[in-house]
C-alpha cells in the first residue's frame, strides 16, 4: 500500500485536492487554538479534594487524544475534540460544590451521559432531539455557560471577591492574583483582536512568565513557581476509574445526566454546524456529511473521559482555526492528536501556570460563547422571557443545571398561558413534568 493510498483510506485525504503539509499545518493550528485546556481544566479540577491538578492534566490530554484520533480515523473530519468549558464547570461547580455530590458522583454521572449519547447516536435519536429544543434555548444555554464562565474566570482572578454588603464585588486589581489576572486579560484581549493564532495559549504562557515577578501579598511569594519543563507523564491512577454507583437511580443523577447531555449536545452541535460551514461539509438541503460518525466520535471521547477522571469530551469550535488554515480531512485531527501526545511531555511546564494566567482565558471564552444571544427574538416574550431566565440564573445561581431546567419550564408554561401549547412538543411537555416535580419533591 502507497503512503498516498493509506492516508485517503485512513483518513479521507484525495491527493487530488488536499496538500499533506497543509493538513498537518492545520493541525498544528488547531491544537495552539484549543491548548488552553490543558491548563484551564486542570485548575478547575484540582479545587476539589482528590483530584490533583497533574492527574487531571493527563488525563484531559489523554481523553483529547483518544477522541480526536477517533475523530481522525473513523469520522475522517479535521475536528479536534478535548474536555469541554461548560461541563467542566458544571462538574465541579455545581454538581460538586453546589449539590454537595462527590466527584465520583460526577464522574458516573459522565460515564452514564456518554453511554446514553452513544445510543443516542447510533439510533439517529440525538440529531432529532437537539431538533425538537426551541431555538431560544439552545441559544440561551450556550449564552448562560459563558457567563457562567466567565464569573468563575472573574472569581479565580480575584477580580470579582465575595462581600458581606453586597455578596459579590471588585477586589484587589492592584496586587497579587489580581494584578496578574488583569495584565493577562489586557495581553490575551489584544492578542485575540489581532486574530494571533494560539493567542490564548500564547496569552496564558505571557502571563505566567510575568507571575514570576508578581508576589503574593499573603505569602510574599512568586505567584509562578517553575518545577521543571519536561518530566514523564503523571499517573491518572488517583482519579482514573473511580465511580460511585449507590445513587444511580436517585433523582440528582437523573437531573445531573440529563444536564451535561443538554449541555453536551447543544455545545457539540453549534460546533460542528459551524466548522462544517466553514470547511463546506454543508449539503445543499442542509445535512451534515458524516454526522452521526462525527457525534459518535464525542461520545466515545466522554465514556473514554469519565474511566480516565474528567469531563466530558466535545468537538471544540477552536477547529475553526485548522479548518481557516486550510485542512478538511482527518489527517488534520490526526495531527493535533500527535501535539497533544507531545504536549503529556510538558506536564511540569502547564501546571506551574496559576489560576490567575487561565482567568483571562476563561473571561475570553466566556465572552465567545455569549454569541448566540443575538439570534434570540427578544422582542417575543414568549420566546425571550424563558431564554433570558435560562441564561441569567446560571451565573446569578451559581447553577448551570437550574438555568436549564427553569428556562424549560417557564418556555412550556408561558406558551400554554398564551395559547400556544400546540407549538410544545410532547418531549418538551414530559421534561418540563419532570422538572416541575423534581423541585417539588427535592
Amino acid at each position: 500500500m502507497t503512503t498516498k493510498s493509506f492516508l485517503t483510506k485512513a483518513f479521507g485525504f484525495d491527493p487530488a485536492i488536499h496538500n499533506v503539509r497543509t493538513e498537518i499545518v492545520a493541525g498544528v493550528t488547531t491544537f495552539l487554538t484549543m491548548a488552553y485546556i490543558l491548563a484551564v481544566n486542570p485548575s478547575i479540577f484540582s479545587v476539589l479534594p482528590g483530584m490533583p491538578a497533574e492527574s487531571v492534566f493527563t488525563a484531559t490530554a489523554l481523553a483529547a487524544i483518544i477522541a480526536t484520533t477517533i475523530m481522525a480515523f473513523y469520522s475522517k473530519r479535521p475536528f479536534g475534540l478535548a474536555p469541554g468549558m461548560g461541563t467542566n464547570a458544571c462538574f465541579v461547580y455545581t454538581v460538586c460544590m453546589t449539590m454537595g455530590y462527590s466527584w465520583q458522583f460526577a464522574l458516573t454521572a459522565v460515564l452514564i451521559e456518554g453511554t446514553v449519547m452513544a445510543v443516542l447516536t447510533l439510533t439517529k435519536v440525538r440529531t432529532r432531539i437537539a431538533d425538537a429544543f426551541p431555538v431560544s434555548i439552545k441559544n440561551a444555554i450556550g449564552s448562560g455557560i459563558g457567563l457562567f464562565i466567565a464569573f468563575v474566570g472573574l472569581q479565580n482572578a480575584g477580580i470579582v471577591v465575595d462581600s458581606e454588603n453586597t455578596l459579590v464585588a471588585l477586589g484587589d486589581i492592584t496586587h497579587g492574583t489580581g494584578l496578574l489576572a488583569m495584565i493577562g486579560l489586557v495581553i490575551s484581549c489584544s492578542l485575540v483582536m489581532l486574530h494571533v493564532r494560539g493567542g490564548l495559549l500564547i496569552g496564558i504562557l505571557a502571563t505566567t512568565i510575568i507571575g514570576l515577578f508578581i508576589k503574593d501579598p499573603a505569602t510574599g511569594m512568586a505567584l509562578t513557581r517553575f518545577n521543571g519543563i519536561v518530566s514523564a507523564p503523571p499517573s491518572v491512577a488517583p482519579i482514573a476509574f473511580k465511580f460511585d454507583f449507590s445513587h444511580i437511580f436517585s433523582a440528582d443523577m437523573l437531573t445531573v445526566v440529563l444536564t451535561f447531555l443538554f449541555i453536551d449536545i447543544f455545545a457539540a452541535m453549534g460546533s460542528v454546524i459551524g466548522v462544517s460551514q466553514k470547511a463546506g461539509f454543508i449539503k445543499n438541503d442542509g445535512s451534515i456529511d458524516r454526522i452521526d460518525r462525527i457525534f459518535l466520535a464525542d461520545s466515545i471521547g466522554t465514556i473514554s473521559s469519565s474511566l480516565l477522571g474528567t469531563s466530558s469530551t466535545t468537538t471544540y469550535v477552536e477547529s475553526s482555526a485548522g479548518v481557516g488554515a486550510g485542512g478538511r480531512t482527518g489527517l488534520t485531527a490526526f495531527s493535533t492528536a500527535v501535539c497533544f501526545a507531545l504536549a503529556l511531555l510538558f506536564g511540569p511546564l502547564f501546571l506551574a501556570i496559576p489560576g490567575a494566567a487561565t482567568a483571562p482565558a476563561l473571561i475570553i471564552v466566556g465572552m465567545m460563547m455569549l454569541e448566540p444571544v443575538a439570534k434570540i427574538k427578544w422582542l417575543n416574550y414568549r420566546e425571550s422571557i424563558p431564554a433570558f431566565l435560562t441564561l441569567i440564573l446560571m451565573p446569578m445561581a451559581y447553577s448551570i443545571s437550574d438555568g436549564i431546567l427553569i428556562g424549560m419550564i417557564a418556555y412550556v408554561l408561558l406558551f400554554a398561558l398564551s395559547g400556544k401549547h400546540k407549538e410544545i412538543s410532547p418531549a418538551m411537555w414530559i421534561l418540563a413534568a419532570v422538572f416541575i416535580l423534581k423541585y417539588i419533591f427535592m
